[in-house]
């Protein structure tokens, strides 16, 4: 078995960039001693999830990629000789702003970004007022540990996206991810979201042939605008193979720290064993580049 030892490093947010740099740091640092050689953080890991409300001074929270942070992690996966997958908020130019993952290469090269594609607009999590498309494509990112494809948060709802990094040659998905539940929601409906939640992403690997790390943010936070009511992120980060498999999944509380090996040559035994790919009916799938088939 080729292994990667991969980890996930899932926390609740502190109050400003650099005591959650710091925090990520320390994080990191364990995974490492751990054996990973591949690291994801959360969605937006750098700040509160500030798109509970749309107020433009946290347009101030935005920065240029390279920038502060990529240099930061840059030092950090240079230091430990860690390919590390960050998510910012990156200024791209005035006016034009993105949800953007960047990996940081085991040398602390930016082996490359994804520009987040599906933006939601929802009550507590109003992007579309803070983030510009993505206009990358669906494009693996290669490093030293394979090709990844990187997705991130309400990406991970849609089965295009990762049949479009698997047929690229993504070896593995990885989506970092800001989600929660509504304090008023009742136990049921956030046992039904949760399991949705974990089940779709599942689904990706299942179809693809190919292993998931779901990285979320966990812990309440409080809407600025609205006392006393907030997100309370759920957490339950996880890794699975191309099975859909759970190999390791943290908790619906607490920060934690999580590892496992993932073996990178399953997706090639899968393949040969339930060929999806090689039964893909292409020529019947033009009707999905219609947005509703009357």
């Amino acid at each position: 078995m080729k292994k990667l030892i991969a980890g996930i490093i899932q926390q609740k947010s502190a109050a400003t960039p650099d005591a959650n740099r710091e925090k990520i740091a320390g994080a990191v640092t364990l995974a490492i001693k751990q054996g990973a050689r591949l690291v994801v953080l959360q969605e937006l890991h750098n700040t509160p999830y500030f798109c509970q409300n749309e107020n433009a001074e946290n347009f101030d929270f935005a920065e240029p990629v390279p920038g502060p942070s990529t240099n930061f992690f840059s030092d950090l996966a240079k230091d430990l000789g860690v390919v590390l997958v960050t998510s910012l908020f990156e200024k791209r130019a005035p006016g034009v702003y993105h949800n953007t993952a960047v990996v940081l290469e085991n040398d602390g090269q930016i082996a490359g970004k994804y520009r987040k594609m599906h933006i939601p607009d929802d009550p507590g999590y109003y992007e579309k007022y803070y983030f510009t498309p993505g206009d990358l494509g669906f494009k693996p990112i290669e490093t030293s540990i394979g090709k990844l494809g990187v997705l991130v948060c309400w990406d991970q709802w849609y089965p295009e996206a990762a049949r479009l990094m698997a047929l690229a040659g993504a070896d593995l998905l990885i989506y970092p991810t800001a989600i929660g539940w509504e304090p008023t929601d009742g136990q049921d409906e956030k046992d039904h979201q949760l399991e949705a939640w974990t089940t779709i992403q599942r689904s990706h690997a299942i179809a693809n042939g190919i292993p998931v790390i779901s990285a979320n943010r966990v812990g309440f936070e409080e809407n600025p605008e609205k006392k006393g009511e907030g997100i309370d992120f759920w957490g339950g980060s996880f890794l699975a193979d191309g099975q859909g498999k759970i190999l390791a999944r943290a908790g619906n509380h607490e920060e934690e720290t999580v590892v496992a090996a993932i073996d990178l040559e399953q997706s090639e035994k899968l393949r040969r064993t339930w060929p999806f790919f090689r039964d893909r009916r292409i020529d019947a799938y033009k009707d999905l580049t219609k947005r509703f088939r009357d």
